[in-house]
Formats: C-alpha cells, structure tokens, sequence
C-alpha cells in the first residue's frame, strides 16, 4: 500500500531541514521541490522555492513585486506567483509524470494563494504515487483534509524529534 507522508509543526522549527535530509537518502526517483529562507544581515526577508533538481527562484520576498500580499507573524512577504507555478507547480506535475516519489514544501498559505498550486498538489495526492510534503501546522480546510486522507501519516516536527525523525520518515515511506 502506498503511504504518503507529511510533516507538520511550528514555523521555524525544522520542517525543511528534515525535507531535505530525507530525500538525500531516498531510493529511486525523486522529484518537486522544497522551500528556503532569504536572510539578510540574519534577517528573514523571503522565501526561495528549489526544485530537487536545483531550479530556484523566488517564493515569496519583502520587496518582490507580487500580485498578492501574505501577513507573517513578524513581518510581511509579496508572493511571486510566477515563480510558484512556473518552478514549484511544474516541478509536482512533472514529478508525478516521472518519479517515485513526489516532494512538496510546503503546503501553506502563501502557497495556497495559487488555484494551480492548489490543483496540482490535489493531482499530486490523487495520483497513487508516493507524496512527502510538509503542511502547515494550523491550516484551512484544504490542509485538514489532506492531514485526514487514508493513507496519509502525518507527523509534528519538534525541537526534541527533529534530528531523530528523517529515520523515522524513512521507515514510514517503505510503508
């Protein structure tokens, strides 16, 4: 049985890092992409998207000129939506095309302010293929849903599990 796995927990806490040390070491064929944070004097000012095959732009960035705004907790972020859909859109279709396993980070709200992102994590989910993806800890109705589906694990990143849990996610993903 296929299992899909997503990660969960507060903002800041290691979701990416635990993304990023699992796909390192899953077998087969791997694709989508994972979210970065744009620092600035140690200041967070916005958000890269990579694909796992090293495409990069920009996410999300206080000064980025894009169509629609997102409130942070600590500050605010212009979200470009051409590089969410021509970079991290494009990469979840082609993944579920051609890999093994489909990555997504994250499933957020500045994500969520695209339909097409919206759609093709909804296609990525309904494939059959394998989906390892973190999700945002206090989400809409469309995360809860995903955080309910049969099949999915869902697991909360924390201070205390954070370097301990990629073994954990490895386990889960060989179902």
């Amino acid at each position: 049985m296929m299992v899909n796995v997503l990660l969960t927990g507060s903002p800041g806490v290691g979701k990416t890092t635990v993304v990023r040390k699992v796909i390192s070491r899953l077998p087969g064929s791997v694709g989508g992409f994972y979210t970065e944070e744009m620092l600035e004097s140690g200041k967070r000012v916005g958000f890269r998207i990579r694909t796992v095959d090293g495409m990069a732009g920009v996410l999300a960035h206080k000064k980025s000129h894009g169509t629609y705004f997102v409130e942070d907790d600590r500050t605010e972020y212009r979200i470009n939506l051409r590089d969410l859909e021509d970079i991290g859109v494009k990469s979840i279709i082609d993944a579920v095309e051609s890999d093994d396993v489909v990555v997504i980070d994250e499933i957020g709200r500045m994500e969520l302010f695209s339909d097409h992102f919206r759609d093709a994590v909804s296609h990525a989910f309904d494939s059959g293929k394998t989906v390892f993806a973190s999700i945002s800890k206090y989400g809409g109705s469309f995360e809860e849903e995903l955080k309910m589906r049969e099949g999915n694990r869902v697991f909360e990143v924390t201070a205390d599990n954070r370097d301990s849990l990629p073994d954990v996610v490895l386990q889960a993903l060989k179902g």
